[in-house]
């Protein structure tokens, strides 16, 4: 099948324009797939391009891009965390959800393996992911960096030699990777994996997709890549890779299911989940029990319950999303109230919870028997405001109109379609 390659930009999560290339087939693609490169790497490699080229051949359309100050991208590279790069994963999902399809396959190279890991939860339509010679732990990178340790902890930043290129690396960057934790995403994926690891490989040993492996649940696979190196630099590796991914992910986007039993197993798949204009649309996520996906607009976000309730904890659950929308609205109906009066607020921020509590405890309210539904929002205003102005702007808070909503009378209609 004749594959094509059109270059196309996108806005990354930090706001720079991300350069990005996607494989498509000759003819319409039946699913999307979205590939993250190695350790300052660029799409461009080579082990990308066949990788992507082989997945097109098999009518799977393959974006790759460089992540923010690499490649062709803009952007920083010092300004860059293991924590940005998942940020840019989602936001190229993103963008191929708003303009083509959202992502049924992601791919992850070295870091960007770890990075698809711990991206995953936040593509709820991915059904499959693949990592080739993954690090278990982001912070595995930080051996790159210790002849400048001592440096960067002194001066906050230095230059450090990776790959015959020279790059500015920050505190901020050790401090994020030494922050991290795959080890909780790996257990709540719910995906279909495949881990590539070449015994071999002298920079991600291999004890490293052991420790993946065990850390993920079935369905899962292992291809071991014998006497390949890390960057897959033969071309006869590479095309070996792209030749076992392409068959390995025919399985499950043929399927349309993820990993498990639950919601859509042994189901075709369904196409992109869209909202109606000023509505919102929420789906069961496929292989979870109780995973939704949500479409706001071209928005889209995970709800899920912890694992205490059955879950797997891969988002907010209904009441945090509940609260997130109260405390949203708060914040903004101060804002604007503020801008409005020329007053002097430099940053609202508001905290709440939820609980059940006995009616009889609550003084002023009028049901009195049985239990109740409290939310309890604290505010916080930042800013040379005087003390009056901070009272009429918490009042102004009770006036935002979710709070209203939540207030007055309400009435929900539900109906079959």
């Amino acid at each position: 099948m004749a594959v094509k390659s059109e270059k196309l930009t996108f806005e990354g999560a930090g706001g720079e324009t991300l350069a990005a290339r996607l494989d498509l087939p000759a003819g319409e693609p039946r699913a999307y797939a979205l590939f993250a490169h190695c350790f300052t790497c660029s799409k461009d490699i080579f082990a990308a391009k066949r990788i992507a080229g082989a997945l097109a051949e098999g009518g799977i359309a393959v974006l790759r891009f460089d992540f923010t100050g690499l490649g062709h991208s803009e952007g920083e590279f010092a300004n860059t965390n293991f924590s940005s790069n998942v940020d840019d994963l989602v936001a190229a999902a993103e963008y191929l959800r708003a303009n083509r399809a959202a992502p049924k396959l992601l791919i992850g190279h070295s870091l960007g393996g770890a990075a698809v890991l711990a991206a995953a939860a936040r593509v709820p339509e991915a059904v499959a992911v693949a990592t080739i010679g993954a690090p278990s732990d982001p912070g595995h990178v930080a051996h790159l960096f210790r002849d400048a340790e001592d440096e960067i902890a002194a001066k906050g930043e230095a230059e450090v030699d990776l790959g015959g290129r020279r790059f500015r690396v920050k505190k901020q960057f050790l401090d994020d990777i030494a922050a991290q934790n795959l080890e909780p995403a790996l257990g709540a994926l719910r995906k279909a994996l495949l881990l590539f690891h070449a015994p071999r490989d002298e920079t991600v040993g291999i004890d490293n997709a052991g420790k993946i492996f065990a850390a993920a649940k079935h369905p899962k696979s292992f291809v071991s890549l014998d006497d390949a190196d890390h960057l897959l630099s033969r071309k006869a590796d590479a095309i070996y890779v792209a030749q076992v991914l392409a068959a390995w992910a025919d399985r499950y986007l043929g399927a349309g299911a993820g990993a498990g039993a639950g919601a859509g197993a042994g189901m075709e798949p369904a196409p992109p989940l869209v909202a109606d204009p000023g509505g919102v649309a929420v789906r069961e996520r496929d292989g979870a029990r109780f995973a939704q996906e949500i479409a706001a607009g071209r928005h889209r976000i995970a709800a899920d319950e912890p694992a205490d309730y059955g879950g797997d904890d891969s988002g907010p659950t209904p009441y945090d999303l509940l609260l997130a929308g109260l405390g949203a609205c708060t914040t903004m109906t101060v804002r604007m109230y503020a801008e409005r009066k020329g007053w002097p607020l430099e940053r609202a921020e508001v905290r709440l919870t939820h609980e059940k509590i006995h009616a009889r405890d609550c003084a002023d309210c009028e049901t009195r028997e049985g239990r109740i539904d409290r939310i309890d929002r604290r505010l916080k205003l930042e800013g040379p405001l005087d003390a009056e102005q901070r009272e009429k702007l918490l009042k102004i808070a009770d006036k935002c109109p979710v709070h209203r909503t939540l207030t007055g009378e309400i009435k929900i209609n539900t109906e079959l379609v």
